[in-house]
């Protein structure tokens, strides 16, 4: 799951956290500077091992700077344009794509390898580089739906029977990436005129929202390990695929199976991308950068700490990803032109529709 703070909420341990690595920032500009300055979400992490053998092949060093959720980060890079806070920038998705480059925040650059790139993953052009992919899906509580002798949802139509009535947790469509995932899913499934009808059926039936991932999954859903500590009441929540193995992978004592399962039915597919920014004081340095993003090195040391799936071929992912949160096989998708013609007016239709 592309979010590291889950794991330190439901086991209580943390991630590597790359911050201030390094020179100091003054240290970044010009093209002969020795550190590379990355700018992104608060989800990046990367094995320890794996960045110093970066640093030590390149002769860079690498300095992280974290702002936020992805929307947050996007939003705040672009105000920045002009005078950039780092190199290269990860994070933005299929969602929020076409606002960052019809706002100019990438400098084109072909990263080498990415011939190796799969081809549902690949962007026309060169201004963004894709470096993961996973699934948002609704997720549930495995013991809830067995104690209450009900079969949990398998599809969006499941979601407005009356049975799942006050059970489902989601996030705001306006300020969290998984949020809007869940609005452009259910857009793509009942089409341009259908989604408003669905989304009026989904707030009669109890639909619940709060602002963020962590606020969802952490103190609402009740099948989470911190959702158990919070004694949440939700047994359905807006998350990831690959959230049932990470229950599984650090949990003390582990379980033999993942206490949570997801609704195949309710995928939306998220690719995830990195580029150069515009302006950028040490381009060299960021173009390097982003050739590391694209090795097997990297690609296979992002399951386990950023909880998303490579998108480069030949890169394997953890035995616990294909047993306990297998890709969906059949997600919705968008067209990112579509995305950029109707995600500004979709998330005030369903913001006036939901929260008002």
């Amino acid at each position: 799951m592309n979010n590291k703070k889950f794991l330190a909420a439901v086991v209580g341990l943390g991630l590597v956290t790359l911050s201030a690595c390094g020179s100091s920032s003054s240290d970044s500009e010009g093209s002969g500077s020795k550190t590379v300055t990355l700018v992104s979400h608060d989800s990046w992490a990367v094995s320890k091992s794996v960045l110093a053998d970066f640093e030590k092949k390149s002769g860079y060093q690498v300095k992280v700077l974290e702002d936020g959720d992805a929307g947050q980060a996007v939003n705040k890079a672009i105000l920045t344009k002009d005078n950039p806070q780092g190199d290269v920038f990860f994070g933005v998705d299929n969602t929020l794509l076409s606002r960052a480059l019809d706002n100019g925040l990438f400098q084109s650059y072909e990263a080498k390898g990415a011939d190796r790139i799969k081809a549902g993953y690949r962007v026309d052009g060169n201004k963004v580089t894709p470096v993961d992919t996973g699934d948002i899906c609704v997720n549930y509580d495995k013991a809830w739906f067995t104690e209450h002798k009900l079969q949990p949802p398998t599809s969006y139509d499941d979601l407005i029977k009356p049975a799942y009535k006050n059970l489902l947790v989601t996030e705001n469509a306006s300020t969290s990436s998984p949020g809007l995932g869940f609005l452009l899913g259910s857009a793509a499934k009942y089409g341009d005129d259908g989604w408003q009808g669905y989304w009026k059926k989904l707030r009669a039936n109890g639909v619940k929202v709060v602002d963020g991932w962590e606020q969802a999954y952490n103190e609402e859903f009740s099948g989470s390990a911190g959702g158990k500590k919070a004694k949440a009441d939700r047994p359905l929540v807006v998350s990831y695929a690959s959230s049932p193995p990470a229950e599984v992978i650090y949990a003390d004592p582990k379980p033999t199976t993942a206490p949570t399962g997801v609704a195949e039915g309710t995928c939306f597919r998220q690719i995830e991308y990195a580029g150069l920014l515009s302006n950028a004081g040490n381009t060299k340095g960021g173009k390097a950068f982003l050739d590391f993003l694209l090795t097997k090195e990297f690609q296979q040391d992002m399951p386990l700490n950023m909880f998303v799936y490579p998108v480069v071929e030949g890169a394997q992912v953890p035995a616990e990803f294909t047993k306990y949160g297998p890709q969906a096989k059949d997600p919705e998708t968008m067209d990112p032109a579509k995305i950029a013609d109707n995600r500004d007016d979709w998330v005030k239709s369903w913001t006036s529709l939901v929260l008002k």
